[in-house]
Protein backbone atom coordinates (compact mmCIF):
# COMPACT_ATOMS: atom_id res chain seq x y z
CA UNK A 1 0.00 0.00 0.00
CA UNK A 2 1.15 3.49 -0.89
CA UNK A 3 0.94 6.85 0.94
CA UNK A 4 -1.67 8.07 -1.42
CA UNK A 5 -3.83 4.68 -0.79
CA UNK A 6 -3.23 5.43 3.25
CA UNK A 7 -4.34 8.71 2.71
CA UNK A 8 -7.96 7.75 0.17
CA UNK A 9 -6.40 9.32 -2.79
CA UNK A 10 -6.71 7.73 -6.19
CA UNK A 11 -3.84 7.83 -8.59
CA UNK A 12 -2.65 7.31 -11.82
CA UNK A 13 1.15 7.22 -12.60
CA UNK A 14 3.69 6.45 -15.72
CA UNK A 15 7.07 6.64 -15.92
CA UNK A 16 9.37 5.94 -19.18
CA UNK A 17 13.13 6.63 -19.43
CA UNK A 18 14.53 8.98 -22.09
CA UNK A 19 14.47 9.31 -25.31
CA UNK A 20 12.59 5.74 -25.71
CA UNK A 21 12.31 2.69 -23.81
CA UNK A 22 9.71 0.81 -21.99
CA UNK A 23 7.74 2.11 -18.81
CA UNK A 24 6.18 1.22 -15.81
CA UNK A 25 3.20 2.56 -14.23
CA UNK A 26 -0.69 2.07 -13.04
CA UNK A 27 -3.93 3.02 -14.54
CA UNK A 28 -1.69 5.04 -16.77
CA UNK A 29 -4.62 5.12 -19.56
CA UNK A 30 -7.02 6.37 -16.97
CA UNK A 31 -8.65 9.91 -18.21
CA UNK A 32 -7.49 12.85 -15.62
CA UNK A 33 -8.20 16.47 -15.37
CA UNK A 34 -4.45 17.96 -16.19
CA UNK A 35 -5.04 21.24 -14.00
CA UNK A 36 -1.77 23.43 -15.01
CA UNK A 37 0.13 20.46 -16.07
CA UNK A 38 -1.46 21.23 -19.75
CA UNK A 39 0.72 24.00 -19.31
CA UNK A 40 3.51 22.05 -21.18
CA UNK A 41 1.85 21.74 -23.98
CA UNK A 42 0.95 25.55 -24.32
CA UNK A 43 5.03 26.47 -23.73
CA UNK A 44 6.03 23.37 -26.09
CA UNK A 45 3.54 24.83 -28.82
CA UNK A 46 4.49 28.60 -28.27
CA UNK A 47 7.94 27.95 -28.55
CA UNK A 48 7.66 26.42 -31.93
CA UNK A 49 5.32 28.89 -33.30
CA UNK A 50 6.22 32.48 -31.62
CA UNK A 51 9.21 34.63 -31.80
CA UNK A 52 10.31 34.93 -27.70
CA UNK A 53 11.29 38.24 -28.31
CA UNK A 54 8.00 39.52 -29.42
CA UNK A 55 6.44 42.09 -26.74
CA UNK A 56 2.91 42.30 -25.85
CA UNK A 57 0.82 44.12 -23.36
CA UNK A 58 -1.30 42.43 -20.64
CA UNK A 59 -4.14 45.33 -19.39
CA UNK A 60 -5.20 45.45 -16.17
CA UNK A 61 -8.93 44.78 -16.74
CA UNK A 62 -10.35 41.51 -17.05
CA UNK A 63 -7.39 39.68 -16.57
CA UNK A 64 -7.57 35.57 -15.23
CA UNK A 65 -7.93 34.76 -11.66
CA UNK A 66 -4.87 33.12 -10.34
CA UNK A 67 -2.80 33.56 -6.86
CA UNK A 68 0.50 34.83 -7.87
CA UNK A 69 2.44 36.82 -10.45
CA UNK A 70 0.59 38.87 -13.08
CA UNK A 71 -3.11 38.52 -11.38
CA UNK A 72 -1.47 40.43 -8.37
CA UNK A 73 -0.60 43.24 -9.96
CA UNK A 74 -2.54 46.41 -10.68
CA UNK A 75 -1.10 48.06 -13.64
CA UNK A 76 -0.69 47.66 -17.49
CA UNK A 77 2.20 45.12 -18.10
CA UNK A 78 4.65 45.08 -20.73
CA UNK A 79 6.34 41.39 -21.45
CA UNK A 80 8.09 39.18 -24.26
CA UNK A 81 6.50 35.89 -25.15
CA UNK A 82 9.44 34.38 -23.71
CA UNK A 83 9.13 35.87 -20.43
CA UNK A 84 5.63 34.98 -20.45
CA UNK A 85 6.51 31.58 -20.70
CA UNK A 86 8.92 31.83 -17.80
CA UNK A 87 6.56 32.93 -15.70
CA UNK A 88 3.96 30.33 -17.13
CA UNK A 89 6.00 27.46 -15.97
CA UNK A 90 7.93 28.36 -13.50
CA UNK A 91 4.92 30.05 -11.03
CA UNK A 92 2.15 28.67 -13.37
CA UNK A 93 0.64 31.81 -13.84
CA UNK A 94 -2.59 31.95 -14.96
CA UNK A 95 -2.58 35.38 -16.82
CA UNK A 96 0.73 34.72 -18.87
CA UNK A 97 -0.39 31.40 -20.00
CA UNK A 98 -4.16 32.71 -21.24
CA UNK A 99 -2.33 35.33 -23.15
CA UNK A 100 0.05 33.04 -24.34
CA UNK A 101 -3.19 30.63 -25.37
CA UNK A 102 -4.92 33.54 -27.06
CA UNK A 103 -1.51 34.26 -29.27
CA UNK A 104 -0.62 30.05 -30.35
CA UNK A 105 -4.70 29.55 -30.48
CA UNK A 106 -6.10 26.56 -28.53
CA UNK A 107 -6.45 24.57 -31.83
CA UNK A 108 -3.02 24.92 -32.23
CA UNK A 109 -1.96 23.44 -29.10
CA UNK A 110 -4.39 20.44 -29.64
CA UNK A 111 -3.29 19.68 -33.54
CA UNK A 112 0.16 19.49 -31.39
CA UNK A 113 -0.38 17.43 -29.36
CA UNK A 114 -2.93 15.20 -31.88
CA UNK A 115 0.21 15.18 -34.22
CA UNK A 116 2.64 13.32 -31.42
CA UNK A 117 -0.08 10.86 -31.01
CA UNK A 118 -1.52 11.85 -27.85
CA UNK A 119 -5.19 10.99 -28.69
CA UNK A 120 -6.22 11.74 -25.31
CA UNK A 121 -4.98 14.53 -24.56
CA UNK A 122 -7.22 17.79 -25.25
CA UNK A 123 -7.54 21.19 -23.89
CA UNK A 124 -10.86 22.30 -23.83
CA UNK A 125 -10.48 26.16 -22.94
CA UNK A 126 -8.98 28.99 -21.79
CA UNK A 127 -8.22 29.09 -17.90
CA UNK A 128 -10.55 32.06 -17.45
CA UNK A 129 -13.54 30.27 -19.21
CA UNK A 130 -13.01 27.02 -17.29
CA UNK A 131 -13.03 28.93 -14.07
CA UNK A 132 -16.36 31.16 -14.51
CA UNK A 133 -17.96 27.97 -16.36
CA UNK A 134 -17.29 25.79 -13.11
CA UNK A 135 -18.60 28.50 -10.80
CA UNK A 136 -21.71 28.96 -13.67
CA UNK A 137 -22.18 25.23 -13.23
CA UNK A 138 -22.01 25.48 -9.27
CA UNK A 139 -24.53 28.20 -9.03
CA UNK A 140 -22.31 31.53 -9.21
CA UNK A 141 -22.39 34.53 -11.83
CA UNK A 142 -18.52 33.95 -11.94
CA UNK A 143 -15.53 32.79 -10.61
CA UNK A 144 -15.23 35.77 -8.82
CA UNK A 145 -17.79 35.65 -7.46
CA UNK A 146 -17.75 32.41 -5.93
CA UNK A 147 -13.91 33.05 -4.25
CA UNK A 148 -15.16 36.07 -2.83
CA UNK A 149 -17.29 33.77 -0.60
CA UNK A 150 -15.35 33.05 2.91
CA UNK A 151 -16.24 30.02 4.19
CA UNK A 152 -17.12 28.26 1.41
CA UNK A 153 -20.40 26.83 1.86
CA UNK A 154 -21.38 23.37 2.66
CA UNK A 155 -20.97 20.72 -0.05
CA UNK A 156 -18.96 23.02 -2.38
CA UNK A 157 -16.59 20.65 -2.77
CA UNK A 158 -19.16 18.05 -3.87
CA UNK A 159 -20.29 20.25 -6.38
CA UNK A 160 -17.03 21.60 -8.25
CA UNK A 161 -16.49 17.63 -7.96
CA UNK A 162 -19.08 16.86 -10.82
CA UNK A 163 -18.44 20.10 -13.12
CA UNK A 164 -16.78 20.04 -16.44
CA UNK A 165 -13.52 21.40 -15.00
CA UNK A 166 -12.97 18.04 -12.92
CA UNK A 167 -14.28 16.01 -15.22
CA UNK A 168 -12.18 15.03 -18.25
CA UNK A 169 -14.70 13.65 -20.16
CA UNK A 170 -16.25 16.82 -20.24
CA UNK A 171 -13.60 19.33 -19.59
CA UNK A 172 -9.88 19.52 -19.95
CA UNK A 173 -7.80 16.14 -20.31
CA UNK A 174 -5.02 14.02 -20.67
CA UNK A 175 -3.68 10.42 -19.27
CA UNK A 176 -0.08 9.86 -17.65
CA UNK A 177 1.05 7.91 -20.67
CA UNK A 178 0.23 10.79 -22.66
CA UNK A 179 1.96 13.54 -20.87
CA UNK A 180 4.72 11.28 -20.75
CA UNK A 181 5.16 11.28 -24.11
CA UNK A 182 4.56 14.84 -24.26
CA UNK A 183 7.68 15.14 -22.13
CA UNK A 184 9.64 13.21 -24.55
CA UNK A 185 8.77 15.54 -27.36
CA UNK A 186 9.98 18.24 -25.27
CA UNK A 187 13.26 16.89 -24.45
CA UNK A 188 13.83 15.68 -28.03
CA UNK A 189 12.47 19.14 -29.96
CA UNK A 190 15.54 21.65 -30.39
CA UNK A 191 12.36 24.64 -29.61
CA UNK A 192 11.70 22.94 -26.45
CA UNK A 193 14.88 24.09 -24.58
CA UNK A 194 13.07 27.47 -23.37
CA UNK A 195 10.60 24.83 -21.83
CA UNK A 196 13.12 22.51 -20.61
CA UNK A 197 15.02 25.20 -18.68
CA UNK A 198 11.96 27.18 -17.27
CA UNK A 199 10.27 23.73 -15.90
CA UNK A 200 14.06 23.34 -14.41
CA UNK A 201 13.48 26.55 -12.43
CA UNK A 202 10.08 25.31 -11.05
CA UNK A 203 9.62 26.41 -7.51
CA UNK A 204 7.27 23.70 -6.65
CA UNK A 205 9.60 21.56 -5.31
CA UNK A 206 7.68 19.37 -2.70
CA UNK A 207 6.14 16.54 -5.44
CA UNK A 208 8.42 14.88 -7.82
CA UNK A 209 11.34 16.35 -6.44
CA UNK A 210 11.14 15.31 -3.00
CA UNK A 211 11.36 11.61 -3.43
CA UNK A 212 14.82 11.95 -5.03
CA UNK A 213 18.51 13.04 -3.65
CA UNK A 214 19.40 16.74 -4.02
CA UNK A 215 22.31 15.33 -6.76
CA UNK A 216 19.33 14.24 -8.90
CA UNK A 217 18.16 17.25 -11.04
CA UNK A 218 13.82 17.19 -11.24
CA UNK A 219 12.61 19.64 -14.44
CA UNK A 220 8.60 20.15 -13.84
CA UNK A 221 5.19 21.22 -13.88
CA UNK A 222 2.96 20.84 -11.22
CA UNK A 223 -1.18 21.38 -11.43
CA UNK A 224 -3.48 21.66 -9.04
CA UNK A 225 -7.47 22.50 -8.90
CA UNK A 226 -9.98 23.27 -6.01
CA UNK A 227 -7.99 21.16 -3.91
CA UNK A 228 -9.12 18.24 -5.56
CA UNK A 229 -6.52 17.58 -8.19
CA UNK A 230 -2.98 17.24 -7.37
CA UNK A 231 -0.86 16.50 -10.29
CA UNK A 232 2.65 17.06 -11.87
CA UNK A 233 5.08 15.90 -14.68
CA UNK A 234 8.53 16.26 -14.91
CA UNK A 235 11.77 14.65 -16.18
CA UNK A 236 14.44 13.50 -13.56
CA UNK A 237 18.01 13.81 -14.50
CA UNK A 238 20.55 11.17 -12.64
CA UNK A 239 24.50 11.93 -12.08
CA UNK A 240 25.53 9.27 -14.59
CA UNK A 241 23.37 11.12 -17.29
CA UNK A 242 19.90 8.75 -17.06
CA UNK A 243 17.19 10.13 -17.88
CA UNK A 244 13.26 9.14 -17.13
CA UNK A 245 9.94 11.14 -17.56
CA UNK A 246 7.62 10.83 -15.26
CA UNK A 247 4.01 11.90 -14.73
CA UNK A 248 1.54 11.31 -11.38
CA UNK A 249 -2.26 12.66 -10.86
CA UNK A 250 -4.06 12.62 -7.98
CA UNK A 251 -7.27 13.22 -7.14
CA UNK A 252 -8.85 13.70 -3.72
CA UNK A 253 -12.54 12.10 -2.74
CA UNK A 254 -14.96 15.51 -2.22
CA UNK A 255 -15.42 15.80 1.68
CA UNK A 256 -12.12 13.88 2.27
CA UNK A 257 -9.26 15.71 4.37
CA UNK A 258 -6.14 14.40 3.11
CA UNK A 259 -3.78 16.33 4.20
CA UNK A 260 -2.21 18.07 1.23
CA UNK A 261 1.80 17.78 2.36
CA UNK A 262 1.40 14.64 2.83
CA UNK A 263 -0.20 13.80 -1.07
CA UNK A 264 2.49 15.89 -2.53
CA UNK A 265 5.26 13.75 -0.26
CA UNK A 266 3.00 10.44 -2.13
CA UNK A 267 3.43 11.87 -5.23
CA UNK A 268 7.15 12.14 -4.58
CA UNK A 269 7.20 8.27 -3.36
CA UNK A 270 5.40 7.01 -6.21
CA UNK A 271 8.04 8.71 -8.77
CA UNK A 272 11.08 7.36 -6.72
CA UNK A 273 9.00 3.75 -6.96
CA UNK A 274 8.79 3.52 -10.33
CA UNK A 275 12.15 5.12 -11.80
CA UNK A 276 13.46 2.93 -9.44
CA UNK A 277 12.24 0.05 -10.88
CA UNK A 278 13.29 0.81 -14.27
CA UNK A 279 16.63 1.76 -13.00
CA UNK A 280 16.65 -1.65 -11.56
CA UNK A 281 16.09 -1.00 -7.82
CA UNK A 282 18.71 2.36 -8.37
CA UNK A 283 17.80 5.55 -7.20
CA UNK A 284 21.45 6.46 -6.49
Amino acid sequence: MTLLDELGVTATAWAAPLPEGAGAGFAADELVTPASVMKIQVALAVARDIEGTRRVVLRSEGRTPGPTGIALMRDEVWMSVRDLLTLMLTISDNVATDELLGLVGIDRVNALTGGLGLARTHIDSDLRTTLDRMAAEAGFADYAAMARLEPAPPGLSETLAGTAALDPRRGSRTTARDTVELLRAVWWDPAGAPVREAMGNQLTRNRIASGFGAEVRVAAKSGGLMGLVRNEAGVVTYPDGGQFAVAVFTRRPPGAAADPARIDAGIGLVARELVGRLRGGRNG
